[in-house]
């Protein structure tokens, strides 16, 4: 009896440490991607940057930005970041970089932040104080507004401008779709002051094209210096519509970020 007890406990023993050692050598889990877009662009716009991360094996979920004012689009992707157990990479596009920067603070699961041609705003700053800080965006003379119901506008790029103005490196023919598809966003929201600025205690990384005509290059340059980013890549000749014009290149940053310790 004394011989079995102990088989079955030096069994026991071996079953455990088998067990213990096939935990210890799964890779850790890969971080979720949230991809938030920008002004005049839709979760779609990122089609071409979740089929390059599943090949991966990442899970990637592009977030619906409503574009009605920093602070409540924040809070919307905020509640996304809620529902994602384990590490996030948070992603923001043009307007959705303020919106990134905001919903990260309070949420301990964002791992890092990586800016697509994007807005990374200092506290009371605006996207559209930052776009004027240096000459280059030609955005305002290609915009057109509808009146909301209850004041303030709406703000879109002109179909017969958004091609050469938007996605000068797309097809004109998917940029024809794009225009028709654009999502309008508040005069209010592109004059909204962030709040505090989550770059400064997370991770950034940015990837802006040298010929973007929303964002002058000369800004989103700045702007990834004063945030430390860890990595900085720039496509010559890429226009403001990375996402759709070079989403292999965006994947491969994001994965950089993802995988950084």
């Amino acid at each position: 009896m004394r011989d079995i007890i102990k088989t079955l406990s030096l069994a026991a023993m071996v079953g455990t440490a088998v067990a213990a050692f096939a935990h210890a050598a799964e890779p850790p889990a890969k971080p979720t991607i949230v991809l938030v877009h920008g002004a005049f662009a839709g979760s779609s716009s990122w089609n071409g940057v979740i089929g390059a991360l599943a090949k991966d094996g990442y899970t990637a979920i592009a977030a619906a930005n409503p574009l009605r004012s920093v602070a409540s689009d924040a809070a919307t992707v905020a509640g996304v970041l809620r529902s994602i157990s384990g590490p996030v990479v948070l992603v923001g596009h043009s307007y959705g970089g303020p919106v990134i920067t905001e919903a990260a603070n309070g949420n301990s699961n964002v791992k890092a932040l990586v800016y697509v041609s994007a807005f990374a705003p200092e506290a009371g700053e605006s996207s559209a104080s930052l776009s004027g800080k240096y000459p280059g965006s030609t955005l305002a003379d290609a915009l057109t507004t509808t009146a909301l119901p209850g004041g303030g506008q709406d703000l879109y790029i002109r179909r017969d401008r958004f091609h050469d103005q938007f996605a000068a490196d797309v097809a004109e023919d998917e940029a024809r779709l794009m225009a028709a598809t654009q999502r309008p966003i508040t005069q209010a929201a592109l004059a909204e002051p962030s709040g505090a600025a989550s770059w400064k205690t997370l991770p950034s990384y940015s990837i802006y094209g040298s010929a973007d005509r929303n964002i002058p290059p000369a800004v989103l340059s700045f702007m990834a210096k004063r945030a430390h980013a860890l990595k900085t890549v720039v496509i010559e000749g890429g226009s403001h519509a990375l996402t759709v014009s070079h989403p292999k290149e965006i994947a491969s940053l994001i994965e950089e970020a993802a995988s950084a310790e």
